[in-house]
């Protein structure tokens, strides 16, 4: 039974890896088909690229890597949906706590920073 699943195993890696190289020599035909097509009009340039480009993502979603990255895609919008994001006014008033949390403590490190050499310049007999 093990040795089945393994072959079966072994022909959809080659056929994913077949796969991915036909995604990416269409995705490098989309990528030089405006050298390719140079009088083409610029709206059928973008529509075709745009096609080209979607047929590769097509292509790349039938391969096992690209269904788990849908399916990762797909989980991940879902739990953005569970998120429960700031009002304009928390958003705000955290803001302005950050910046005048930091504010304070970088008065508070450049009083230290500048006593700290007055007591080593006084100890070692150097001003500045």
């Amino acid at each position: 039974m093990k040795i089945g699943y393994q072959k079966n195993r072994n022909n959809k890696n080659k056929t994913d890896l077949i796969i991915w190289i036909i995604t990416i020599i269409v995705l490098i035909i989309a990528f030089l088909f405006s050298e390719l097509f140079p009088v083409e009009n610029k709206i059928i340039k973008t529509i075709s690229i745009s096609l080209i480009v979607f047929f590769a993502i097509f292509l790349s979603t039938i391969t096992l890597k690209g269904k788990q990255i849908v399916k990762f895609i797909y989980i991940s919008c879902k739990e953005m949906k569970k998120v429960i994001w700031p009002s304009f006014q928390e958003a705000l008033q955290t803001t302005l706590i950050v910046s005048l949390v930091t504010l304070v403590m970088s008065l508070l490190l450049w009083g230290l920073d500048s006593l700290l050499i007055r007591i080593i310049s006084f100890i070692t007999g150097l001003r500045f």
